[in-house]
């Protein structure tokens, strides 16, 4: 937590040193935005029975986003994150099962964001609000683990329900953001975004339980099912232990800092006036009424 706090401050106070730049640094287009953000995620699956809408684990994310049209850019992005579930947390319907998991996970993605309103003919025209949708494609990897006795285990090598399966899977990401301009060259933002998944195994639980006398490992049969831990008899073979019929998502719900790097900052294009570059003049700016640029 306390580390969250302190990025969420970075993020805030870091826009604010970029307000002394150069009138012409201003001036130079910029329509690449550096991204990066830190939030919390919420499994939902077969064990959140819904009655706990948000779950407060952490979320670190870094990306690139290119604006290509006046309510359009892309963005290339990489998230980390934790997603976890427990019966024991959730209400009685699901209790009684006794499962848990938690899984370390990333996800990569190319998403395109629309902008509601025009964001400008140049970087600093932005308006100071916009509300954006985003939606796109990427691939995720998970790897649930449960803790028994102390030790966390991992689930997929166990096939706890006599089945192997991958742990990636593609992902839609999709969802809604604010973004708040904090000066010329940075943005806030607020999102918060669902992502469909084609996997019902990123909480290790999909189908029926089956018999300790079919599983060759006892420690499979004993993490397949954990109501005898609680007091309660085994579950006959074939009884409900999850729904393939849904699978598994999440969402993401992020704070981001976007801050407006130089086109040429790989090399191409001009640096500005020479003259005025040799000399190190520097010009202040600020905003007039209508949204532009002075010098003073």
């Amino acid at each position: 937590m306390r580390l969250f706090q302190s990025i969420l401050l970075l993020l805030v106070l870091l826009p604010l040193a970029g307000n002394s730049q150069s009138f012409y640094a201003v001036r130079r287009e910029r329509s690449l935005v550096l991204v990066a953000g830190t939030g919390s995620s919420t499994y939902l699956g077969e064990l959140n029975d819904k009655t706990i809408p948000v779950d407060s684990k952490p979320v670190f994310s870094v990306g690139v986003q290119k604006r290509l049209f006046n309510h359009f850019s892309l963005r290339g992005e990489a998230e980390w994150f934790v997603l976890s579930g427990d019966d024991a947390k959730g209400g009685k319907s699901i209790r009684t099962r006794n499962l848990s998991f938690r899984s370390y996970s990333w996800e990569a993605s190319v998403i395109g964001v629309f902008d509601f309103l025009p964001t400008g003919k140049r970087f600093y025209q932005r308006p100071m609000f916009n509300i954006y949708a985003f939606g796109g494609l990427g691939y995720m990897h998970f790897n649930p683990k449960t803790l028994y006795q102390g030790n966390w285990v991992d689930l997929q090598p166990l096939q706890t329900e006599l089945k192997a399966y991958s742990l990636y899977s593609l992902v839609i990401p999709m969802g809604l953001g604010a973004r708040l301009k904090m000066g010329p060259f940075a943005n806030i933002t607020f999102e918060a975004g669902w992502r469909k998944t084609f996997t019902d195994y990123i909480d290790d639980v999909s189908t029926v339980h089956h018999d300790a006398a079919m599983f060759s490992n006892p420690l499979a049969a004993t993490l397949s099912d954990r109501r005898p831990e609680i007091g309660l008899p085994v579950q006959p073979d074939g009884a409900k232990r999850g729904n393939p019929k849904s699978m598994d998502a999440y969402i993401l719900y992020t704070v981001k800092l976007e801050y407006y790097l130089p086109d040429n900052l790989f090399g191409g294009g001009s640096s500005g006036p020479r003259k005025l570059n040799n000399t190190r003049r520097k010009s202040f700016y600020r905003y007039n009424k209508s949204g532009g640029l002075r010098r003073r």
